[in-house]
């Protein structure tokens, strides 16, 4: 995904980061046998979610287009991407803490009618300028989708429904970052740029209608006097643009500029100022006890994994495909499938190992286990290689990410208190899309470094055994934290009342 994958996450995504068998819940946690929830605002939610990681894999290949049309420079025409990720990082969670307090329907709502007028805005705008700034306005209502969207479906479903549910919300996320650069293309050669775009917002518009089912469906919960804890979603929007700016520019400004190192000076301070803020806040943008949770902090680094480790190799490999091996752009595009089929097959698969007794957990470090193979596979890759050699490292690879989509949503979402799962959810896809954004950011800009004084295939190499690390540190941090049970998220949600 060039920026944020969606890999729910959702994005994407794992989520970042999944079973069918429908079973009504117990009696004793419903309080009496209630029929199944429907399945009509599970199907408004898919579409929003899945028009978000289409519109951002799908951008990068307009791109071209927007340029020609716009005769826009380097810069502007980057930040068409970049607005669009870095607002998305910045806002998730400030979304997921908001839905909380007026409600995750009505956040969602807000979310996809902010995300509906900025594609108008996109599908409609003069120039680089005016689409930069309608793209920020777009990522900030993907925020709420993802986040308000993940909450929805924590609180509607519950048992195998709701594992199926995430199953289907990280199968989803995968097949908008696999159908977005076809369906761009296509689009691009019938009509032009600005259909990418006009077509999000007619989605979104049939998912506003919709919005009355997906409110019917969401159970009250009681309202308690939090207020929007704004001190610290500013001084969270502040590091984060902080952060992913000066990672943006390293390569363009340099790595030891006084422009670069300033950004990174500013984004540290202003996440220890956030911390500090949190602390004293009597409604925090985030609870810092949520943190203290190593079982729900070591599922929420599973999507980071998956962010250098796929999402990456999305973004750029078919570059490398172009440059190195000499392929056109359409057979590109089509190798490119290896790793993206992953993504319709294995979140539902997931689902139905769990639903038959494999320990969530251990799906989870298989999936780990994938992405440092894959990875360390890729390093196969060369000017003349043959497709029969490079398949299996990318389905491989794939399914690293796929494995965990969904997944490891709805088992981080199972160990809070359902009070905070918007909240918790804003956390997780923050971490899962601003990593996204890091992580492609930081790939490009320290590959454009290294072929300053190599060649783009030994750059290539060099950056795969770097995310081999990245994968292999985070696998075994994952693995060595305690392990999440049922049985205390459980208990949890029985403190606390049905969600």
């Amino acid at each position: 995904m060039p920026g944020p994958s969606t890999q729910p996450a959702p994005a994407a995504a794992a989520a970042v980061a999944v079973a069918p068998a429908p079973a009504p819940a117990p009696a004793a946690v419903q309080g009496l046998d209630a029929p199944p929830p429907p399945l009509l605002p599970l199907a408004v939610i898919l579409l929003a979610v899945f028009v978000v990681p289409m519109s951002i894999s799908g951008t990068a290949v307009a791109l071209p287009g927007i340029g020609a049309d716009t005769h826009a420079g380097q810069a502007p025409l980057q930040w068409v991407v970049n607005a669009f990720n870095v607002a998305f990082a910045c806002f998730t969670l400030v979304w997921g803490s908001i839905a909380d307090i007026i409600g995750r329907a009505k956040a969602f709502t807000a979310g996809a009618a902010v995300y509906a007028v900025a594609s108008l805005a996109s599908a409609l705008a003069p120039g680089a300028l005016l689409l930069d700034a309608a793209r920020a306005l777009a990522g900030i209502g993907g925020a709420a989708i993802f986040s308000c969207g993940a909450a929805i479906l924590s609180t509607v479903y519950e048992g195998p429904r709701r594992a199926k549910a995430f199953a289907l919300f990280g199968t989803v996320a995968g097949m908008g970052v696999a159908i977005g650069p076809s369906l761009s293309g296509a689009l691009l050669q019938a009509v032009s740029w600005r259909w990418v775009f006009a077509l999000h917002a007619v989605a979104l518009a049939v998912v506003l209608l919709a919005v009355p089912v997906v409110a019917r469906a969401v159970p009250a919960t009681p309202r308690t006097a939090r207020a929007v804890d704004v001190p610290g979603s500013a001084v969270f929007v502040t590091a984060m643009v902080l952060l992913t700016t000066a990672i943006v520019q390293g390569s363009q400004w340099g790595w030891g500029s006084p422009g670069v190192l300033g950004l990174f000076a500013g984004a540290i301070v202003a996440l220890l100022l956030f911390t500090a803020v949190e602390k004293r806040r009597a409604d925090p943008l985030l609870d810092l006890s949520l943190l203290r949770d190593r079982r729900f902090l070591a599922l929420c680094l599973v999507p980071l994994a998956g962010s250098f480790g796929f999402v990456t190799m999305l973004t750029y490999l078919p570059s490398y495909l172009t440059t190195v091996t000499g392929r056109s752009t359409g057979a590109a595009g089509l190798l490119m499938v290896l790793l993206t089929a992953p993504m319709l097959v294995f979140p539902l698969l997931a689902a139905k190992l769990v639903a038959r007794g494999v320990p969530a957990l251990a799906v989870i470090h298989v999936s780990l286990g994938a992405l440092v193979v894959g990875d360390a596979a890729l390093t196969v890759f060369g000017p003349d290689v043959s497709v029969a050699v490079v398949a299996l490292p990318m389905i491989v690879t794939g399914a690293g990410m796929a494995l965990a989509a969904g997944l490891v949503d709805g088992l981080a979402l199972e160990l809070v208190d359902p009070a905070k799962a918007g909240m918790a959810a804003g956390f997780l896809n923050t971490l899962r899309l601003g990593s996204e954004a890091v992580a492609v950011a930081l790939y490009g800009s320290v590959l454009t470094t290294l072929t300053a004084s190599r060649s783009y295939d030994s750059a290539f190499h060099l950056m795969l055994w770097g995310l081999v690390v990245i994968c292999l540190a985070l696998g075994l941090l994952v693995f060595a934290l305690p392990a999440p049970t049922r049985a205390r998220a459980g208990a949890r949600r029985g403190s606390t009342g049905s969600a």
